[in-house]
């Protein structure tokens, strides 16, 4: 089963913070709406979650070549095995 591109980010992606305003900033304009709209629609107790699940879409948006390695992904080209892109992740194999 493969999952990923093969090539490797160029380098560390930047953690964004984990704030509303962090979060909000990493964002594009229309998904910076959407978070903004849902935390302020999320009853207390559950306002960390929504943060965690932005938080990590911000991430992802944030990372190099992001767009271009959806594309690949969506199209089915340079993938890797997920044990392979897991590795790289915990960072025994780059």
């Amino acid at each position: 089963m493969t999952a990923q591109p093969v090539d490797p980010p160029p380098g560390p992606v930047a953690v964004i913070p984990h704030t509303i305003g962090a979060i909000g900033d990493a964002l594009t304009s229309e998904k910076r709406l959407a978070f903004f709209a849902e935390v302020l629609a999320t009853e207390e107790h559950a306002v960390p979650a929504v943060m965690r699940r932005w938080w990590m879409t911000a991430m992802l948006n944030s990372a190099p070549h992001a767009e271009r390695s959806r594309t690949d992904t969506a199209a089915g080209r340079s993938l890797v095995p997920v044990d392979q892109f897991l590795d790289r992740i915990d960072g025994t194999t780059l």
